[in-house]
């Protein structure tokens, strides 16, 4: 059975759409938790707002396509932002492991909303673009940020760490 352009790019938008809300679970459960490092704290707060945006700007899209995003995959995705929050929570050097994570995750949204740009040129929908543009480049700024702290984190955390402070977060 073939699928539609327009129906592979709504599906497309949709996981967007989830994948944000499990963005913003990451983010809001490690702002939660980190004490030591509170430059990270705060980017993380503002790129949760950040990613409350890009989950409204893919609202629009799809509401422009007279359709709307999937509860269930955004619930789904949300409990495993939970979950992946968590499972680091456990670890002594939970910092780090959030900063590899993060810096991964930052990545896959670069990928999808590059990929939603390409399905919506392919769709036909010349009004998107600016919107997914405006969400990509919010992404790459937060996997550069996360990769410029990579070396001051760690640092961070090492000293912590041999001093007997708290350190994982």
């Amino acid at each position: 059975m073939a699928t539609s352009i327009r129906d592979i790019y709504i599906t497309g938008l949709q996981n967007a759409h989830a994948l944000e809300a499990q963005a913003i679970q990451l983010c809001n459960r490690q702002v939660e938790r980190l004490e030591n490092y509170p430059e990270m704290r705060e980017r993380l707060r503002m790129h949760s707002q950040e990613s409350q945006r890009q989950q409204e700007r893919i609202d629009q899209i799809l509401q422009s396509l007279g359709t709307s995003p999937s509860t269930l995959k955004d619930i789904g995705t949300s409990i495993m932002g939970n979950l992946a929050a968590a499972s680091h929570a456990l670890m002594q050097d939970e910092v780090i492991k959030n900063t590899f994570a993060n810096y991964a995750f930052e990545h896959f949204e670069i990928a999808s909303y590059r990929s939603l740009m390409v399905m919506a040129e392919a769709a036909g929908d010349s009004r998107a673009p600016r919107l997914l543009q405006e969400s990509l480049n919010e992404e790459i700024q937060m996997a550069r940020w996360i990769e410029e702290n990579l070396d001051s984190t760690t640092r961070r955390y090492m000293q912590l760490e041999a001093a007997g402070m708290k350190s994982g977060v």
